[in-house]
């Protein structure tokens, strides 16, 4: 429909063009329209190049010869007659002023030789071609009074074919700007800028008298190919070269960037298709099928087995050194509790030593030094880059909106109807001018350096870098398009168009630079530059914020970026621009107090991140204080055992919780000051997972030696030194087998190459290896003092005083324990749920593997700081590339030649290179330093200052050693997209290194690679999820390894720690997807940590069912899970649970995702592995009895207390121990206990004690 209507629409217009004054009466070949120079138009109050207006002369084409012919040539060379006399239409002093004028609009389309050649051609033909009165008609004059007679033509009207008019304006259309990254026709379409421009608006703009370029009016009228208005007026048709064509045998086709049709065909990768089964997803299906078989496999295995006896018992291999390290553990035991004070003070000397190293400790917030290992790629580029060409700029941003404000709609004599959300509002945009006057005024102290510090001083002045002002300062602001200047915001004009008349204010011009930022003049009779004060432009993206498409009155933000210059750590400007942004947040945060009642500001400085990370650090120490504290109370209340309300202050364990706490502690400073003393610096997130870790590990060590010793009998004759030694050795080959596996573990996890997991990691290990060491040394002396001040009757924390009654402890009151054995345990190993709890956990297994895929991969920024930051603005960020190219030959590449200090576009290639050509390597050099300090002008487009002068690393000698250009990707908000970025960056550089590489005579180390400043944090998730992997597997070998070899080559006992530690990292990673823990670095150093975590679950009562001397696998899980149960629930997890709980009030996003959810999905799933899945996987493959049977074993005397009677424990397996009921079990005095055991209550009422034996 639109296209039917073209054709008469275009002819209407033609008649009225007809039919209006005309002062051409003859339209013939041959004949001029005008001809000469009459002078500057009177109706022209400010143009940019001032230039003449022609004179009428409807006359013949007169001769070209001599210098005319010569320069026509130049300018025009398609008008040349090579075989024929040439007549043009303009003398020599047109064509001298074309060419000034052709040579200002070459700067911006040279890139594009077929663009350049076709809009100098529209001049051409306008100016000089013979047949102008053809396709021209002039439509108003005036007199000029230097020439009596003469008259000015004021407007003319042009007649152009469609289709010369399209094609010359598509060669053009896709031309950029490197400067600016955006197109280059946005400079010449006006109000419309590029995404609205058409062949129709752009021709309408050169001919607009007040565009500030234009000499006079021109009124372009497009015809539809064939069509003739009549009264001899043809339009003009005339050959345009496409883009992707060269316009002389010595030049050119435009390049990709500037031309599609000069791209290569190009087949966009095909994207895998999704992984499906069907209408299933593929991995969805696979963990279906393979928890399928692993359910079949159990359930046909138990049925196989169901009614079989359990194998003889096996001697025990290795069993030697076992005894001996058994003996070893009570000989130590009974000499440390013979010498506390001594063994005390030794272990304090040691660890208070090696905690004087931290007096040397680097405590690193750098993210780049945390994060990114300096042999990365990443990281050697970023220093690379910041080597040749500083580090990036720094941003303070301001944005300002007004919620709730009502908007208003603008009617324009100029652009009609507008709506203006309310924050474009001139009392809006004169508090925002205020502010930045402010800004431009303050001044901030910089102790260091001992002098006050402006803006001047510290901001990016990309046009004056050597002395700038404050007016230099690169600001981008909606102020700027009134270059900051109160009475131009102010200032009002009448305005005429057509016949509507009106004024206009800056609402007009607002619109107006808006869509043509890089204006030096609107077309408004205000006749005011879009240009900011420093001189370059500001584009609506950056300073608007929350419009549609082009609507950018509509916009809902204003945004205001001070670019200030950035310095290398230990540079004193560091200092400056610190100290400056400090106050710009104070001022800042004064206007946000001033405004605050109708406007909602945010801000933001490039130091924000650091000073809000510190803020809500030192905010979460009160956090991390309370979440110590109760783990501090609970340690100090569930260690004491009370057999009446008389005793409790003798029997509570204050001092020794604090003893403990202090040996985690101490272990934890020992390992940071060695640390420290061998130079590897620390980070804040050792601070806050490592004591939480040790505290796990040390705490249930505690629980299970303080509980042990508390339940153990002194044996007649045996000295309370020697009890201490006999239950140290019972306890401590466990605690050493969990301490080994997670010290071995830990220092697997330091082969990692990010930083902060290699520092974690051996932090960990050292300090979980002192924690172990002290405990055994320290702890132990601290509890032989805690049981001589028992027996001794006196008061914890107050040994001065007591009852005087002592004596070995008694019995106390106990809670756990019972509920265990009374309800857990038997119903735990029924014969109908242990199956049951198989399928469940390997479904939970099979889930947590399918769910490994879904989980996100990154750390967003807005994670690091709490949901009400004040001070932080996440925004667009725009990406640029810096690659070892010298692509400034580009720039400098002809028709432009470059003199010091001034840049003459009327020297063409010819003149200044003898041809039009590409220069040379020397020519390239010599011209090269001058223009990298060129400013941009109007009449030099392309200085290179600004732009290019910092793109370019010399040395002395003025020999390139790298160059970096601009490249530009869309707006990436999330960790996955930035990752992706990266990858499709790099890809593309190695694609254009090997293509350059190529060229004859390369250097074959020459390189491109893609650079940002975000490119350093986010490379690790390039390879995150594969060293993850390598890692979590290396941390998983020493827990086999060492439960295999201190469990006595036990390889079922091995492979059921290893299996269960697996399923709990697979159920771990499956419920972070659930709950929204992304993965990444920190996550991957809490997953570390949850192996150490999960052997404190798994491995102690893998070693409890080892050394159980029951003759059935049931009855040795329900043993362990009721001795060794209550003490990992009370030690491992009541001990994580309350500190854990706590960071749920954390205010950084970052410990309540990282901190407080994936330590409480460790805790809750390592407890439901340990305590629920692993006794359950015992009671089917745990190792056979390896307790010859004639020997003495208590256990038949506990299995009743254990309620291993109850008819929920019968099984298969306990047939060939249906014999044993008569055995006698007698403890080490040879009392028989039978007696004792049936008058307890066992199932049926009170609390039975289980015999501890030896392992």
């Amino acid at each position: 429909m639109a296209a039917t209507l073209a054709l008469p629409a275009a002819l209407l217009a033609a008649l009225l063009a007809l039919v209006s004054p005309s002062f051409t009466p003859v339209h013939q070949p041959g004949f001029c329209a005008f001809y000469g120079e009459c002078g500057l138009n009177p109706e022209v109050n400010v143009s940019l190049l001032p230039s003449k207006v022609p004179c009428l002369s409807n006359s013949r084409a007169r001769v070209a010869s001599g210098p005319l012919l010569s320069l026509l040539r130049s300018v025009c060379p398609e008008l040349v007659r090579d075989n024929a006399t040439t007549r043009v239409c303009c003398s020599y002093s047109q064509l001298s002023a074309l060419r000034f004028s052709v040579g200002v609009s070459s700067t911006v389309l040279a890139r594009c030789p077929a663009c350049a050649r076709n809009f100098a051609n529209l001049y051409c033909h306008n100016i000089c071609s013979p047949d102008q009165s053809v396709f021209t008609n002039v439509t108003r004059v005036a007199e000029y009074p230097a020439e009596p007679g003469a008259l000015a033509v004021l407007e003319y009207r042009v007649f152009y074919s469609r289709r010369y008019a399209e094609a010359a304006f598509a060669s053009c259309r896709g031309v950029r700007l490197p400067a600016t990254g955006g197109f280059a026709i946005a400079t010449m379409c006006g109000r419309y800028g590029a995404e609205l421009c058409t062949a129709q608006r752009w021709l309408d703009f050169q001919g607009d008298k007040s565009n500030g370029l234009a000499p006079l009016q021109i009124e372009f009228v497009l015809l539809p190919d064939g069509s003739e208005p009549g009264r001899g007026i043809v339009p003009l048709d005339a050959p345009a070269w496409r883009c992707d064509q060269a316009p002389g045998a010595g030049q050119e086709p435009c390049s990709c960037q500037d031309c599609a049709l000069a791209c290569p065909p190009v087949v966009p990768p095909a994207e895998p298709p999704p992984f499906r089964v069907g209408r299933i997803d593929g991995v969805l299906f696979i963990c279906l099928l393979l928890f399928a078989l692993l359910a079949l496999a159990f359930l046909a295995a138990a049925l196989c087995l169901r009614g079989a006896a359990e194998p003889a018992p096996k001697a025990r291999a290795g069993g030697g050194w076992q005894r001996a390290l058994e003996r070893a553990f009570r000989c130590w035991g009974t000499a440390v509790a013979s010498r506390p004070g001594l063994v005390l003070a030794v272990a304090v000397a040691v660890a208070g030593g090696l905690s004087a190293g931290l007096v040397t400790l680097r405590l690193t917030t750098d993210p780049v030094e945390l994060w990114s290992a300096p042999e990365s790629r990443a990281r050697q580029e970023k220093e690379f880059h910041d080597r040749h060409f500083g580090p990036f700029l720094r941003t303070n941003q301001v944005i300002v909106t007004a919620p709730g404000r009502p908007g208003l709609t603008y009617d324009s004599v100029l652009f009609g109807s507008k709506n203006f959300s309310g924050v474009l509002a001139e009392d809006v945009l004169r508090a925002l001018l205020e502010l930045q006057e402010t800004l431009a005024a303050t001044t901030a102290w910089a102790a260091g350096s001992g002098r006050n510090v402006s803006l001047q001083d510290v901001c990016y002045a990309p046009l004056n870098p050597g002395q700038p002002g404050v007016g230099d300062c690169a600001v981008s602001s909606v102020t700027q398009y009134f270059q900051n200047n109160r009475s131009r915001l102010e200032l009002t004009a009448r305005e005429e168009d057509g016949k509507e008349q009106g004024t206009v204010d800056w609402h007009d011009h607002l619109i107006y630079c808006a869509n043509s930022p890089l204006s030096f003049k609107d077309i408004t009779a205000l006749e005011l530059s879009c240009m900011a004060e420093y001189g370059g432009p500001v584009f609506p993206y950056i300073t608007l914020g929350g419009y549609r498409e082009s609507e950018h009155t509509e916009a809902e933000a204003l945004i205001v970026t001070y670019s200030l210059n950035n310095f290398p750590r230990g540079d004193p400007r560091l200092e400056w621009a610190l100290s400056w942004e400090r106050r710009f947040l104070q001022v800042v945060r004064d206007f946000q107090r001033q405004h605050g009642h109708n406007l909602s500001v945010t801000f933001m400085a490039e130091r924000s991140l650091e000073d809000e990370l510190n803020r809500t650090s030192g905010e979460d120490i009160l956090v991390f204080a309370i979440s110590y504290l109760l783990v501090f109370v609970y340690i100090a209340l569930a260690l004491g055992e009370y057999t009446a309300w008389r005793r409790v202050l003798v029997e509570s364990k204050v001092t020794l919780a604090l003893g403990g706490i202090a040996v985690v502690l101490g272990a934890v400073l020992a390992s940071m000051g060695l640390l420290s003393l061998l130079g590897l610096p620390s980070s804040l997130i050792i601070l806050e997972v490592v004591p939480f870790l040790v505290l796990a590990v040390g705490a249930d060590n505690i629980f299970i030696f303080v509980q042990e010793l508390q339940q153990s009998q002194r044996e007649p004759g045996e000295t309370r030194e020697q009890q201490l030694g006999r239950v140290l050795a019972q306890v401590a080959p466990s605690m050493l087998l969990c301490s080994l596996s997670e010290s071995v573990c830990f220092l697997l996890g330091a082969l990692s190459s990010m930083p902060a997991v290699r520092t974690f990691a051996l932090t960990a290990a050292l300090a979980i290896a002192f924690d172990f060491l002290l405990q055994m040394s320290g702890f132990v002396a601290l509890v032989a003092l805690d049981m001589r001040r028992q027996e001794a009757g006196r008061f914890d924390l107050c040994c001065c005083c007591g009852t005087g009654k002592g004596g070995p402890p008694g019995e106390g009151a106990r809670l756990l324990r019972p509920l265990l054995q009374r309800y857990y345990t038997p119903t735990l190993l029924h014969p109908i749920v242990r199956p049951a709890v198989v399928l469940l956990f390997l479904f939970l297994a099979c889930a947590g593997l399918f769910l490994l895929f879904q989980v996100s991969v990154g750390l967003d920024q807005e994670l690091a700081l709490p949901e009400v930051a004040i001070g932080y603005l996440l925004g667009t960020i725009v990406v640029a590339t810096g690659c070892l190219l010298g692509t400034t030959m580009m720039a400098i590449w002809c028709p432009l030649n470059v003199h010091h200090g001034t840049c003459d576009p009327n020297c063409s290639c010819e003149r200044c290179l003898g041809q039009v050509r590409r220069p040379t390597v020397q020519e390239f050099q010599h011209f090269l330093p001058w223009f990298l300090q060129d400013r941009p002008t109007l009449q030099c487009a392309k200085g290179g200052l600004g732009a290019y002068d910092t793109a370019v690393s010399m040395d002395a000698n003025g020999t390139i050693l790298a160059s970096r250009f601009m490249a530009y990707q869309r707006p990436l908000r999330t960790s996955q997209e930035f990752t992706a970025a990266l990858r499709a960056a790099r890809a593309l550089a190695e694609r254009i290194t090997r293509t350059l590489r190529r060229v004859p005579g390369t250097d074959p180390a020459f390189r491109v690679f893609p650079y940002t400043v975000t490119y350093v944090y986010y490379e690790q998730y390039l390879t995150v999820v594969y060293e993850g992997l390598v890692t979590l597997a290396l941390c998983l070998v020493p827990t086999f390894a060492v439960s295999f070899l201190l469990l006595g080559l036990d390889l079922r006992s091995s492979l059921a720690t290893l299996l269960t530690i697996a399923m709990v990292l697979l159920d771990t990673v499956g419920f972070m997807a659930l709950w929204g823990v992304p993965y990444n670095a920190v996550a991957l150093i809490n997953l570390v940590a949850a192996v150490g975590i999960s052997v404190e679950f798994v491995s102690h009562i893998t070693c409890a069912f080892a050394r159980s001397r029951q003759p059935t696998r049931v009855a040795r899980a329900a043993e362990a899970t009721v001795t060794m149960g209550s003490k990992v629930v009370a030690g491992v997890a009541m001990t994580n649970l309350p500190g854990v709980v706590v960071l749920a009030f954390a205010k950084a996003r970052l410990i309540q995702i990282f901190f407080f959810r994936l330590n409480l999905i460790i805790t809750l799933v390592g407890l439901a592995h340990g305590l629920v899945f692993l006794p359950v996987l015992l009671s089917y493959i745990g190792p056979r009895l390896r307790v010859p049977l004639h020997e003495d074993t208590p256990g038949d005397a506990v299995q009743k207390g254990l309620g291993l009677g109850n008819p929920c424990f019968k099984d298969t397996d306990t047939e060939m121990g249906k014999g044993d009921k008569d055995r006698g079990d007698k403890d080490r005095g040879g009392k028989d206990k039978d007696k004792d055991m049936g008058k307890d209550k066992g199932m049926g009422g009170g609390d039975t004690q289980v015999v501890t034996h030896t392992w």
